[in-house]
């Protein structure tokens, strides 16, 4: 990798595309560190740091925006309002008939899509936006009085379009990303969010093992050595594929013949990349997003207080029940993300047309039930291997309860590799483009 990133700087245009996309990831930076006015941030960092915990909805949010959410700064939302938004986009695309059709269309098509995408989004970042404001005010008691009616209207105006144009700001970053740098735009935002906040869990596992040396020592080492590991499995994993075999009948026009050549076709073995663990931690997240508004019940030892304990604990992040339901949830959402990606009869019918088909196998139904079975066991060893990554850092939190912040590491982890990894694929087409010789030399 490193190679192939000194390789690179050393091209000119790919150089100013590099230094252009860290200008932005630079500016990305600096905003998460401008606050809204009209708030106090040590309220609101003292509220976080105690609620923000346990792998709730707030903590996924603050570790995504590389904790500008808990900081209360511009880019608090940062690009969660367009995530979501094209997760909806994408499972609406598979459900409704005008949205296929666009998709079909080709290149005007998917403007189009990523035009409704971008106003998908900008609904959402005023929805969590004013939903944000209403948890600083009302919870939290971060916001600033204004003395009046009309003065805290104005005060809470400010706030919640401070909100939106940071989430705008970022999402305009993304675009300029895809226009004239290198690499996916929103990942790279992403990427730079989730590695901010890397020191932090460097640090707390620095100060526990200075604190006490003779049990951390060989603990935080064991933590790092296991998180080398899981990015060369990641690594491993990413790479992986089943290539099915797929051979094309000779076809004889004239003195000419055609066809005849073997190929395959590529099934990587994690298609469905992080978006399963995304779609898992979300549902898991409600419980205990839920129990920040804990009602208030009179009968502290009643059916209903004794209940909703339990119910809370049931979903708690350093329980067993937590890990083994959320290991399920992976593997379900995997399938049915896969699912919605690969059509086996869209792709044994133009086999078909193409004279094309898989060695040993009938055309038509055979081929897709052949083509299903390779999916349903490729799909289930991807799910696997996500839920591993997922849970390893739970069952780390469950044997010493310090290590909380390590919750979600597996996920960062694999968010992190994955985009690497696909910048340097970039990285290595747009080096292999520059050497093309071209036909007429």
């Amino acid at each position: 990798m490193f190679k192939t990133l000194r390789n690179a700087f050393s091209i000119p245009e790919i150089r100013k595309k590099m230094l252009y996309t860290l200008l932005m990831l630079l500016i990305f930076r600096m905003g998460c560190a401008v606050v809204v006015p009209f708030l106090d941030t040590d309220v609101v960092k003292t509220w976080m740091a105690s609620n923000a915990s346990d792998g709730n909805f707030l903590e996924y949010l603050d570790i995504l925006t590389g904790g500008a959410l808990s900081n209360a700064t511009v880019f608090s939302l940062s690009i969660t309002p367009y995530i979501n938004a094209s997760i909806i986009m994408q499972l609406l695309t598979y459900a409704l008939p005008p949205l296929e059709r666009m998709r079909d269309e080709g290149e005007e098509g998917q403007k189009k899509l990523n035009r409704i995408t971008a106003a998908v989004a900008m609904a959402l970042a005023a929805f969590m936006s004013f939903a944000y404001y209403l948890t600083l005010k009302n919870q939290m008691n971060a916001v600033t009085d204004g003395g009046s009616t009309a003065a805290n209207v104005f005060i809470g105006f400010v706030i919640v379009m401070s909100f939106i144009a940071g989430t705008s700001i970022v999402v305009w970053m993304g675009n300029r990303i895809n226009d004239k740098g290198i690499g996916n735009g929103i990942s790279m935002l992403l990427f730079a969010g989730i590695l901010a906040r890397f020191p932090v869990y460097v640090g707390r596992l620095w100060d526990l093992t200075l604190n006490e040396p003779q049990r951390y020592f060989f603990e935080s080492l064991a933590v790092l050595v296991l998180f080398v590991v899981m990015i060369a499995f990641i690594v491993f994993m990413n790479a992986s594929e089943r290539r099915i075999p797929i051979q094309y009948a000779k076809r004889v026009v004239g003195r000419k013949q055609y066809g005849g050549q073997s190929t395959h076709i590529p099934v990587k073995v994690c298609m469905s990349g992080v978006m399963p663990i995304i779609f898992a931690m979300s549902f898991m997240s409600l419980p205990s997003t839920i129990s920040l508004f804990k009602p208030v019940y009179t009968d502290p030892d009643g059916f209903w207080q004794k209940f909703y304990n339990g119910f809370i604990n049931f979903f708690n992040t350093r329980s067993l029940s937590y890990a083994v339901i959320y290991f399920i949830l992976i593997i379900a959402f995997n399938y049915f993300y896969v699912s919605m990606q690969y059509n086996p009869i869209e792709i044994a019918n133009n086999l078909r047309q193409s004279n094309g088909g898989i060695p040993g196998i009938r055309p038509g139904k055979p081929t897709s039930d052949y083509i299903q079975r390779v999916l349903s066991k490729i799909t289930l060893v991807g799910a696997f291997f996500l839920g591993v990554i997922a849970i390893m850092p739970i069952f780390l939190v469950m044997a010493d309860q310090n290590l909380g912040s390590l919750a979600m590491g597996g996920t960062t982890v694999l968010i992190v590799v994955s985009v690497a990894l696909e910048t340097v694929r970039t990285l290595e087409s747009e080096m292999m483009m520059r050497h093309h010789k071209g036909f007429l030399e």
